[in-house]
C-alpha cells in the first residue's frame, strides 16, 4: 500500500476491541481500512481535508444492504450475487447525516480511482465494482486475512458520522448563544472566539464571508462606462456556492470590481498556486485562517511564487501580481471592532443563515 498513515484513535478502539492483538496486523493488511483512515482528516478541527461523505457513504450503502442481506461471512453467496440496485443504494445515502445533496460521482468512480491511485496503486482491480446499474464491493476488500470486516467498517463509518455531528452540533450551541446575547461587547468577543487556526474549515469560511460581506459594503467606489454615468456604487460580495466547493479556487466574488476570493490554511503553498494556475493566474485575494500577519503570509507566498518559477522572470512577475491580497484573522478581528451594533447582529444573522444552509437546515 502506497498511502500509509498513522490509524485515528477511533479506528484504531474499534479495531482492538474487535481483533484485539490482531487489530494492527488487519489495519496494515486492508486497504479498505488504510482508505477509510485516510479519508478522516475532518475529524480534527484545523483540518484541510474536506469530510468526503460522497466516498464514504458510497461504501456504507454498498456494506449496509450487504450486512443486511445476510452476505457476511458466506463469500460463496455473495460471488453469485450481481449487485445492489442504484436506486436503493443513492437513496440510502441521501438519507445519512450530511447526505441530503450528495450526487453519484463517488459511486460511479471517485472511490475507485482514489482507492487506486492513493491506497493500492492498482488500477486492474476496483473496490467498487459496477453492473449495469447494480453495485458491489469486491470481496478481496471486505475479507482481511481470511476475515470478513464488512461489519467493523460498518461500526467505523457510523462513529465517523457521530464525531461530525457533534463537532457540527457544538457549533450549533456556541450560534445558539451567539444569537441570543443581549449585550453588545459579548457578542462581540463571543465571536471573536469562534475565528482560531483551530476552526473547522467550513465553519471559518462561513464566518469570514459574512465579516467581509459586512465590512465591504460600507465601502463605495464610483464607476461608469462612460464619465457622465459615473455613479457611486457600494461593493457587494457574493458566495459562489456551497463551502469546499469545487469551484476552481473562487469562494467569493466582489461586485462590481470582480475580485476573486479564495478561502484557505497557512500549509503547503502548492494548493495557493493550484488555484492562481486553476484561474490563468486571475488576482485572488487569499482568506488565510491564520494568525499570522498578512505581511508575513504574503511573502512567504512571494518567495514561493519566485521559487515556482524557477527563475524565469515572466513567470515570477505573473504569479506574484496573480496574488492580489491577503486577509488573515488578524484583519477579520480588527475589522469587527470597528463594526456598528447593527452590523454585528446582522453579521451574526448571516452567519446562522449560511451554517444552517451548509447542514441542509434550511
Amino acid at each position: 500500500m502506497i498511502n500509509k498513515k498513522k490509524p485515528e484513535e477511533y479506528i484504531r478502539k474499534i479495531l482492538k476491541d474487535e481483533y484485539h492483538d490482531e487489530w494492527e496486523k488487519i489495519f496494515n493488511d486492508s486497504a479498505l481500512l488504510q482508505y477509510l483512515n485516510l479519508k478522516s482528516g475532518a475529524i480534527h478541527g484545523n483540518s484541510k481535508s474536506r469530510r468526503s461523505l460522497a466516498n464514504w457513504y458510497a461504501i456504507y450503502a454498498i456494506l449496509n444492504f450487504y450486512v443486511n442481506d445476510g452476505f457476511v461471512n458466506n463469500r460463496k453467496k455473495y460471488s453469485d450475487f450481481d449487485g445492489f440496485s442504484y436506486s436503493e443504494l443513492f437513496n440510502f445515502q441521501r438519507m445519512q447525516y450530511g447526505g441530503a445533496k450528495l450526487q453519484n460521482h463517488a459511486l460511479n468512480s471517485r472511490v475507485n480511482g482514489e482507492m487506486a491511485d492513493k491506497i493500492t496503486n492498482d488500477h486492474s482491480k476496483y473496490i467498487i465494482v459496477r453492473n449495469g446499474r447494480k453495485y458491489l464491493i469486491h470481496p478481496d476488500f471486505i475479507y482481511v486475512d481470511g476475515k470478513d470486516i464488512a461489519p467493523v467498517v460498518l461500526k467505523i463509518i457510523k462513529k465517523y458520522q457521530k464525531i461530525l455531528y457533534d463537532k457540527d452540533h457544538e457549533f450549533e450551541v456556541k450560534l445558539e448563544e451567539l444569537t441570543t446575547e443581549k449585550d453588545l461587547t459579548k457578542q462581540r468577543i463571543q465571536l471573536k472566539q469562534l475565528l482560531t487556526e483551530d476552526s473547522e474549515a467550513r465553519i471559518f469560511e462561513i464566518i469570514s464571508y459574512c465579516i467581509l460581506e459586512t465590512h465591504y459594503k460600507g465601502e463605495h467606489i464610483f464607476i461608469g462606462y462612460t464619465k457622465e454615468s459615473i455613479k457611486e456604487e457600494a461593493l457587494r460580495l457574493y458566495k459562489t456556492g456551497r463551502t469546499n466547493a469545487n469551484d476552481g479556487g473562487i469562494d467569493f466574488v466582489m461586485r462590481p470590481l470582480g475580485r476573486f476570493f479564495q478561502v484557505t490554511e497557512v500549509g503547503n503553498y502548492d494548493k495557493y498556486f493550484l488555484d492562481i494556475d486553476k484561474i490563468n493566474r486571475y488576482p485572488l485575494t487569499f482568506v488565510v485562517k491564520t494568525d499570522k500577519t498578512a505581511a508575513e503570509v504574503k511573502k512567504e507566498l512571494m518567495d514561493y511564487g519566485t521559487e515556482k518559477s524557477g527563475g524565469m522572470k515572466v513567470l515570477e512577475s505573473k504569479y506574484h501580481k496573480a496574488v492580489e491580497d491577503v486577509i488573515t484573522i488578524n484583519e477579520l478581528k480588527q475589522w469587527m471592532d470597528n463594526m456598528s451594533e447593527e452590523e454585528i447582529k446582522s453579521t451574526i444573522s448571516e452567519i446562522d443563515h449560511y451554517y444552517k444552509f451548509e447542514m441542509n437546515m434550511l
